[in-house]
């Protein structure tokens, strides 16, 4: 029986241990964060077994400790764990800068027992109510292992993110910072500001805010996410943002020359190079498998998606996944279906096609 130990319990934290739970339904989850209430909802659900008074001698027990603590406490927490370790143990993070905790890892000595690890999922709302193993299905989970750390227990870790339903990734912490710069940490600055850019800039009878849906409230859904954790975000992976934020500005400065200059030739290559590339983007691991999937045009009235999946259920096609797409200013239908293979797709495409329902891929 594995025994699991965790520091915070909040969205992520409480969501692995939920998934951890549902593939061991035999292990031992322990917990410790300074909300109490949060701890017994939690041992209340079934999510974890003990409640920790502290990071103490109990955590001794452990074959892997997740710390899910904020980034900027992750450091001191980790020596508080060296001490109390047992031989063979690992210990790993969720934050979504790696570098700086490895420095950290390599100061104090634990190298050989930590491999960084970093979720790629999350959500506007944070704490452990929100808290659920779907939200790790199909995501990168990716880890970063140091020099010194053991190839087995990398394997071991990979396992255990398999077993949550995610997909294990292996990159060095330098480039994870880097790429975590550019599609993550970025794109949440440039959604603030956006959002910003509505308020300041509004008239009086909040035309904007009236009008704002479809592409911009898709594109700045992430300006609501908790401003402490992306305070610390910024500030543990300063300089790989501030590079690419300075890409960016000079990408943005190249488009206010060619407007200025009236260039209307490279606005136009500005959107094919950039469709291109969207379109060649994998989505093979992400929520909505590509591949297999096509949008429906239905009208927004109660009891649309149960007549659909209906029809698909009457053919014997199963569902993978379905979701509401808020989104349809590119053209795409109300719907996104996932299916499990090429077969299933088309079966359903010709499904829906004899009941007049419009499919785009």
């Amino acid at each position: 029986m594995a025994i699991y130990g965790f520091i915070g319990l909040g969205l992520i934290g409480g969501s692995i241990a939920k998934a951890l739970k549902a593939a061991e339904p035999d292990c031992r989850i322990m917990a410790y964060m300074r909300t109490r209430a949060k701890l017994e909802q939690a041992r209340s659900e079934g999510t974890i077994d003990v409640i920790l008074p502290g990071v103490g001698k109990e955590l001794s027990a452990c074959d892997v400790i997740f710390l899910c603590t904020p980034v900027e406490y992750a450091s001191d927490y980790l020596e508080k764990l060296k001490p109390v370790l047992k031989e063979g143990a690992l210990v790993t993070d969720v934050g979504s800068t790696k570098s700086e905790i490895l420095e950290k890892v390599s100061e104090i000595g634990m190298e050989e027992c930590f491999i960084g690890g970093h979720p790629m999922a999350g959500s506007e709302k944070s704490g452990y109510e929100f808290s659920d193993p779907v939200l790790l299905e199909n995501i990168f989970y990716l880890l970063c292992p140091t020099a010194k750390t053991p190839p087995e227990r990398t394997r071991r870790m990979e396992e255990l993110v398999r077993e949550m339903r995610a997909v294990p990734c292996v990159i060095d912490a330098a480039a994870h910072d880097r790429a975590v710069a550019t599609i993550s940490h970025l794109p949440h600055l440039v959604a603030a500001s956006l959002v910003n850019l509505v308020k300041e800039t509004d008239d009086e009878r909040h035309t904007m805010r009236t009008l704002a849906a479809g592409g911009f409230k898709d594109i700045t859904r992430i300006a609501s996410s908790s401003p402490v954790m992306w305070q610390q975000i910024f500030s543990s992976n300063r300089k790989p943002v501030l590079a690419v934020l300075r890409k960016y500005i000079a990408s943005l400065e190249a488009i206010e020359r060619e407007l200025e200059e009236d260039d209307m030739s490279a606005i136009h290559d500005l959107f094919v190079e950039s469709g291109s590339f969207r379109s060649e983007m994998s989505d093979e691991n992400g929520l909505m498998n590509a591949q297999y999937s096509f949008s429906v045009r239905v009208a927004d009235r109660p009891g649309a998606i149960s007549i659909i999946s209906a029809v698909l259920s009457a053919g014997a096609v199963s569902i993978k996944n379905i979701g509401i797409n808020h989104n349809r200013e590119s053209g795409d239908g109300a719907l996104r279906i996932e299916f499990y293979d090429a077969e299933s797709c088309l079966k359903a495409e010709h499904l829906l096609k004899e009941y007049n329902y419009q499919i785009t891929r």
